[in-house]
């Protein structure tokens, strides 16, 4: 991540300015005073989008992955890790089968099963998937995993998270802060910042965009579109009983919005891709999604988790403003979120009124005690027989 001192700045900002004088003095030489005048108000407003931008952080796919590593860590030491390497290979290879026929194959790509019973997924920048375990229980084929890491990865491919801390203007730099190491206080609050908007989720037009190039991309390599639409439609009766929105996409767009856009695309864009492959999913994924008032949460306290978002029972409130991020949950911030050590501290309680309260019973759920990432090496053969034996492209 490079940025450009003030001095530079300055030195810029004078040599364009000196530019700018002599072009407008030649132009003046050759043209009207009025068509000088025009030229150099032109010029001034380059000038002046430039000195805007001079300076702007810059991160490149090796800083991003290190990012994105790091705010991995966070999600990990919260939600622990499945110990399952046939559960995270199967995840993994409908995972790459995806992102090789995205605009960038060539990321490290790394899916992990996160072991908590909330129903839930998350992009990290530099291509870190995470997925619940509640979330494969409440997934019924292989063509809605498909559909839900697509959305994920579009998030990455999209750089979304990258983009959010720009347009927001989250991170200052410093007069003598020139670059970035993974050990500076930039890059910490660069971690922060990324993992708050990883875990409480993106803008609308954010998410109807992975919603759209996320169902584009699973037809493409034969995953059926519709399933998407399935997932969520069960989603929505799995959230029936609460106030607020819970877990997965609970930051997206209102659902109805969002199925009529994804039918309204599927028809126009003619996308009739039919695998779902049940069977194969069945083979390898076993676990049933656990009833939000089952799910064993943070006790408040233990982890800093108040469980309220305040306004709970306002769904146009809760609802975020066109092109506009997301509200940010009250009750969860980023250092209480992601406090728990590898013992929670304290025990979690099983509550069956948390998302009643008003609170995203999904997100805090509790997590599984092992934090270590399960290595899965996938050989080019390995993808193709795998493509092979689902009639995937």
């Amino acid at each position: 991540m490079r940025t450009h001192g003030r001095s530079g700045q300055h030195a810029g900002s004078g040599a364009f300015a000196l530019v700018v004088a002599m072009l407008a003095i030649l132009f003046a030489s050759t043209a009207t005073l009025a068509e000088a005048k025009q030229i150099g108000g032109r010029l001034g407003g380059i000038l002046k989008k430039a000195q805007e931008v001079h300076g702007e952080l810059t991160i490149t796919d090796a800083e991003e992955q290190d990012l994105g590593a790091a705010v991995s860590q966070r999600i990990r030491d919260r939600y622990g890790v499945v110990q399952d390497p046939a559960v995270t290979r199967y995840v993994s290879l409908v995972g790459t089968v995806l992102a090789q026929a995205t605009s960038r194959p060539n990321l490290a790509w790394k899916f992990i099963v996160l072991d908590t019973d909330g129903v839930n997924a998350f992009a990290a920048p530099g291509g870190y998937i995470h997925v619940t375990r509640g979330a494969l229980g409440l997934i019924a084929n292989e063509a809605e995993l498909a559909d839900v890491l697509a959305h994920e990865i579009i998030h990455v491919t999209e750089k979304h998270t990258i983009a959010a801390i720009k347009k927001g203007k989250m991170v200052q730099m410093g007069a003598n802060q020139s670059s970035v190491t993974r050990d500076s206080v930039i890059f910490r609050q660069l971690v922060d910042k990324s993992t708050e908007i990883v875990l409480l989720g993106f803008g609308r037009a954010e998410e109807l965009e992975a919603d759209q190039k996320g169902v584009r991309l699973a037809n493409s390599v034969g995953y059926s579109p519709s399933a998407l639409g399935e997932f969520l439609t069960r989603l929505t009766e799995r959230n029936k009983g609460s106030s607020t929105k819970q877990g997965l996409f609970a930051s997206h767009p209102q659902m109805q919005e969002r199925l009529d856009k994804l039918s309204k695309q599927i028809a126009g864009e003619r996308l009739a891709s039919t695998a779902t492959l049940q069977d194969r999913y069945r083979k390898f994924i076993s676990y049933t999604a656990t009833p939000q008032a089952a799910i064993a949460t943070v006790e408040a306290g233990a982890a800093g988790l108040t469980g309220g978002t305040g306004k709970s029972g306002d769904a146009k409130k809760d609802e975020p403003k066109k092109d506009e991020p997301p509200p940010k949950k009250k009750g969860f911030g980023l250092g209480s979120l992601l406090a728990p050590g590898p013992s929670e501290k304290r025990s979690a309680e099983v509550t069956g009124s948390a998302a009643a309260r008003g609170a995203d019973t999904e997100l805090g759920a509790k997590g599984g005690p092992v934090k270590t990432i399960v290595v899965v090496n996938l050989t080019p053969a390995d993808i193709e027989a795998f493509k092979k034996e689902g009639n995937l492209r």
